[in-house]
């Protein structure tokens, strides 16, 4: 990206005012209860992300780590601040500020959430019985510790077999916290947090607390109009860990581009470039598409594929660090998994093709009356009673109405289920 480019970007109000729709909205993801599953017979925890930040946060002061603030980062926010409604996001992500002096610090961190879980354990269940290191098993779908001289952080995601996780985060120093403008946004929860705490009275349009929101990218209106107009900005990929390639190819495949000024295609040589850096195995780099196809693509399987096929693209195209075998192997896998998601959808429209097989074959066995009792009427439609024309003395009937008197004697000629019509 060109250096005036990235001054006029870094230049202006990192910070803005969320308005009172976006609190709202913020408010309900806050309210939402999202289902943490338990791997074996652990039960599925229903958590509201303002409790679980409430008890986590109450676990780490009482532990005697002191929290900066509390923040909701990435898609989560980005849906929030954004103009459209339908601003997809997959994992909900929190921001715990807070100071790591020694790496003792990170396993009180750990200990803190993991402690907190028990809040969230159905009634019935023998909490004594539970462990930390049972409820890591249980719960914990991804840990992360990083502590050297530029970065200080971990981050705990809870499961979800849906794809949306719950990632808590909990940084002192961070070099990098965005990839691209639109997933630059951090809304800081603590006033939020506090109305909750003290406020008997519901939010409204005219009582709600000032939430303040800030672009980690720079600008605030300048990463704003990135994601309003779905488009691809970032600064340094060589800098991000994997370079920020899955995630770009992830945007691309959504309707995203790049913007005007961006030299899309030295960005996608740097991106390529750290990507082979950081996971320079085949194996590795099998693992990490897997897990990033099965957290971000649920229940998408044509994107998926347009994704991997996007992927192949920019990998083919871009890729200048690898050796000749080294490029083949890794365009080999990228078509491996597409053929892969191919096949799953063939078997899924073939599964369904023998379902319809197999209820008309069974149906072609069965008496008129063994059918009918297999058959939901969803809808009936008569049509119009009566019609008339000018000049008619009286309505005539489309078909014929039939008047009985029901008393035990008199029977229905057309009913052969009971005398009775009933």
């Amino acid at each position: 990206m060109p250096e005036t480019t990235a001054i006029a970007e870094d230049s202006g109000n990192r910070f803005q005012v969320l308005c009172f729709e976006q609190v709202d909205r913020l408010h309900h993801v806050m309210e939402t209860a999202i289902p943490v599953h338990g791997r074996g017979n652990f039960p599925t925890l229903e958590i509201k992300l303002k409790e679980l930040v409430q008890v986590v946060r109450k676990k780490l002061q009482k532990d005697g780590i002191d929290l900066r603030d509390v923040r909701l980062n990435g898609g989560a926010a980005s849906y929030i601040l954004g103009s459209e409604n339908d601003q997809a996001y997959n994992d909900l992500d929190l921001i715990f500020g807070l100071k790591l002096t020694t790496q003792n610090d990170l396993q009180k961190v750990k200990d803190s959430v993991l402690n907190s879980l028990l809040d969230f354990l159905p009634k019935g269940v023998n909490k004594e019985r539970m462990s930390p290191s049972n409820l890591n098993e249980a719960y914990v779908h991804k840990m992360v510790k990083i502590y050297n001289d530029t970065d200080r952080w971990s981050l705990i995601s809870l499961a979800n077999i849906r794809g949306r996780n719950v990632e808590l985060k909990f940084a002192d120093t961070m070099k990098r916290q965005f990839e691209f403008s639109v997933d630059s946004f951090q809304i800081i929860l603590d006033s939020l947090l506090t109305f909750y705490e003290i406020s008997r009275a519901p939010m409204t349009e005219h009582f709600y607390p000032t939430v303040v929101a800030e672009s980690v990218y720079g600008n605030f209106d300048v990463a704003l109009y990135h994601l309003n107009n779905k488009l691809i900005a970032t600064r340094n990929p060589e800098e991000i860990r994997g370079g920020g390639l899955l995630k770009y190819c992830n945007l691309l495949v959504r309707g995203y581009a790049p913007t005007e000024d961006a030299d899309i295609r030295l960005l996608e040589k740097y991106m390529c470039s750290r990507f082979f850096i950081d996971f320079s195995d085949i194996m590795e780099q099998k693992v990490k598409l897997e897990n990033y196809l099965a957290d971000h693509f649920v229940d998408e399987d044509q994107l998926k594929h347009d994704y991997l096929m996007t992927l192949w693209s920019v990998v083919n195209e871009s890729t200048i660090c690898l050796m000749g075998h080294e490029r083949r192997q890794t365009l080999e896998l990228i078509q491996q998994l597409a053929q892969q998601v191919l096949a799953i959808q063939e078997q899924k429209v073939y599964n369904k093709q023998m379902k319809m097989y197999l209820f008309d074959h069974k149906q072609s066995f069965l008496t008129f009356d063994q059918q009918k009792s297999n058959l939901i009427i969803d809808q009936v439609y008569y049509g119009p009673f009566a019609y008339s024309y000018p000049g008619m003395e009286r309505p005539q009937h489309y078909y014929t109405v039939y008047t009985y008197d029901y008393t035990n004697q008199s029977t229905c000629p057309y009913c052969d289920v009971c005398s009775q019509c009933v």
